[in-house]
């Protein structure tokens, strides 16, 4: 089989296109032949070798992808050969993930895909879809789960509406019943994140976003979904509610956070910190249970129609992949891997 693969850590030339022969599934595993693999930062992050240590002498890389079910392990059911899944955590503390024409994974991390879903939805949830649901799940007060209605009557406030998590933030909060509003810097990304479902879009560079995001939500934001914490979180103390939530999961840009204290205090401000790859197993497993309920609700599609374009590259350019997502292409970067 064709797969891409680096032994060293560093910039995306290092990695290659080889030929390995096809893996066996594990007892508990399932092989899936990968039709769509997805690239995330981390995935870059993982390549680059920051805040990833290499634990592997080759590594295959992509945390998510999407594809069908060809074989499978001792313990799991004949039943699931020939399922179409979606892949979430392909390559965490594997050194097999997406970006090969097979790949075996815990059964676990499989997850059925809806016929009416493409092979380009599946490969585009995982990361982000995963990482938005953590976000809207950890405020004081629930909802723990997310499914209609769970989030009515809530306010929630997508930064970045236009990036990947952003994007799976909007679609999902407003699956779950929220008043969404998301900022954003230009008309571009405004008409994406409309686009996702978001309704009211906020653009954070021109007059007052703050006053203006009040006049939204009078009594406050519930929760902040932040991918910019150290350049936004003056905005978000300013329409946050007493007791609200602020979920980052990225500080883009850079920017150092300094904290008031004595206004978090005042605010009982809730700061949750997220990543994937250490939330746990059991929020990890609600998170792709909701999600999949979201994807049968036709609640997730993608493309720019839906405000995720998609950015596709064939399974030889994958580095090329890496670069578009580490120049910050706006929308979703696929490798193509089998038809």
């Amino acid at each position: 089989m064709k797969a891409i693969i680096y032994r060293d850590n560093g910039a995306p030339d290092v990695l290659q296109l080889v030929d390995r022969d096809l893996p066996a599934p594990g007892p508990g595993e399932v092989r899936v032949r990968v039709a769509v693999s997805g690239v995330n930062p981390t995935d870059g992050q993982a390549r680059s070798g920051v805040g990833h240590p290499k634990h592997f002498s080759e590594v295959t890389p992509h945390l998510d992808g999407a594809g069908t079910i060809d074989a499978v392990g001792e313990g799991i059911d004949q039943s699931r050969v020939g399922q179409r899944v979606w892949l979430f955590m392909a390559a965490a503390g594997r050194p097999t993930g997406t970006a090969a024409e097979f790949t075996v994974v815990p059964a676990d991390r499989a997850v059925p895909l809806p016929d009416q879903a493409g092979f380009d939805v599946g490969a585009s949830l995982g990361v982000p879809a995963l990482t938005a649901h953590r976000a809207l799940t950890v405020a004081e007060g629930g909802p723990r789960r997310l499914q209609p209605g769970a989030l009515d009557g809530r306010v929630v406030l997508a930064a970045g509406g236009a990036g990947a998590v952003g994007h799976a933030v909007i679609q999902l909060a407003r699956w779950a019943g929220a008043t969404v509003i998301s900022t954003i810097s230009g008309p571009e990304k405004a008409r994406l994140a409309t686009a996702a479902g978001a309704h009211h879009v906020i653009n954070y560079r021109e007059g007052d976003p703050g006053a203006e995001i009040r006049k939204i939500a009078p009594d406050g934001v519930d929760i902040v979904a932040e991918v910019a914490l150290g350049a936004n979180l003056a905005l978000d103390l300013d329409v946050l509610r007493t007791r609200g939530t602020i979920a980052t999961y990225a500080n883009d840009g850079g920017k150092p956070v300094e904290l008031d204290v004595l206004q978090n205090m005042v605010l009982n401000t809730r700061l949750q910190f997220l990543v994937l790859y250490t939330a746990g197993p059991e929020a990890r497993a609600a998170a792709a249970q909701d999600v999949a309920a979201a994807v049968r609700g036709g609640a997730l599609p993608v493309g720019e129609e839906h405000g995720l374009p998609l950015i596709r590259f064939p399974l030889d350019r994958t580095a090329d992949a890496h670069r578009a997502v580490e120049s910050g292409a706006v929308g979703k970067v696929l490798v193509d891997v089998t038809s």
